[in-house]
């Protein structure tokens, strides 16, 4: 993406399955061009994504990405803001 974007990660086979949302939010992140961010929204059932998705963002792209946590959704996904470097 060539803008900044959302990836919805939060409902249907998310809320049950977390791998497809690790595998879903990589793919976001890579299709996401330099300068724009992707907000990755999770499902509420996996917990904050700081816990589980950050940690591996920082692995996967040490110096290519900037993550920011924004908060709980009124609806109870979180929102991870991964910004490309």
């Amino acid at each position: 993406m060539d803008k900044d974007w959302t990836k919805d990660l939060e409902h249907d086979d998310y809320e049950w399955n977390i791998e497809l949302i690790i595998t879903d939010a990589l793919q976001a992140v890579e299709e996401t061009k330099k300068g724009c961010y992707v907000n990755l929204v999770t499902a509420e059932r996996f917990g904050n994504p700081v816990d589980y998705l950050l940690p591996l963002l920082e692995e996967l792209y040490p110096n290519n990405v900037k993550i920011k946590f924004i908060d709980q959704c009124g609806c109870g996904g979180y929102v991870l803001r991964v910004w490309k470097k």
